[in-house]
């Protein structure tokens, strides 16, 4: 399932900008190397896709830090809801699906 435009580009308004670092100390370049990243998992968030389709990725930035990001595409832009660090759960199955498969 293709989910990401190429080549990515994202959508930014005054509203969005720094707004992940003041609720959940994640930089907007720590949340941009998630989408870089070799390592990556993309899901569709279906519980959050009413209005519209919501996906989450999960994926590790060049440090190391684990974190969860949710976001939408329009007009062919990533436009970012929420960037986290991965819950305990989250970063369970990610580890176990990269240990299980490190050349993915």
């Amino acid at each position: 399932m293709k989910i990401l435009p190429e080549p990515i580009l994202f959508e930014w308004d005054s509203g969005n900008i720094g707004k992940n670092f003041k609720k959940h100390n994640v930089s907007d370049k720590e949340w941009e190397e998630i989408f870089d990243s070799e390592q990556k998992l993309m899901f569709e968030d279906e519980k959050h896709s009413s209005a519209e389709k919501r996906y989450m990725i999960w994926g590790a930035t060049k440090n190391g830090r684990r974190l969860s990001v949710f976001f939408t595409i329009r007009s062919d832009k990533v436009r970012i809801i929420c960037a986290r660090d991965m819950h305990k759960k989250e970063r369970r199955e990610y580890e176990k699906k990269f240990e299980a498969n490190p050349e993915i």
